[in-house]
């Protein structure tokens, strides 16, 4: 599993540069996703998906992992979604309703920034 971790201050950029966010990776990821939360202590954090083309249920659960672990220490979690594809996958799902969506790092960044 490929991936990139970028921090800005006290943000933590998850970067996929995988194709595919599915079940052949899902429980990997979920248990980083525990690592970087509880044992790094975590609480702004930002799942880039901009290389990732598709995703199945594993992938959209592996998100909601992420939120709930963020959730459970009050922080923040946005989820940069550029892809057309992905993103109404998303919105199909209602997914969109739970996650906050980005369309840029950048913009994830500034809004977890504004948080306190």
């Amino acid at each position: 599993m490929n991936h990139k971790i970028t921090l800005f201050g006290e943000i933590t950029v998850y970067a996929f540069a995988e194709k595919r966010l599915d079940a052949n990776i899902s429980g990997l990821i979920k248990g980083e996703f525990g690592d970087i939360v509880r044992n790094q202590n975590v609480k702004k954090l930002v799942i880039d998906l901009s290389e990732v083309e598709s995703c199945d249920s594993s992938g959209l659960s592996t998100l909601l992992v992420a939120n709930r672990l963020i959730s459970d220490v009050h922080g923040g979690l946005r989820v940069v979604c550029p892809s057309e594809k992905l993103l109404t996958l998303i919105k199909i799902t209602k997914l969109d309703r739970v996650l906050r969506l980005c369309g840029s790092v950048d913009e994830a960044v500034r809004e977890l920034k504004a948080l306190h």
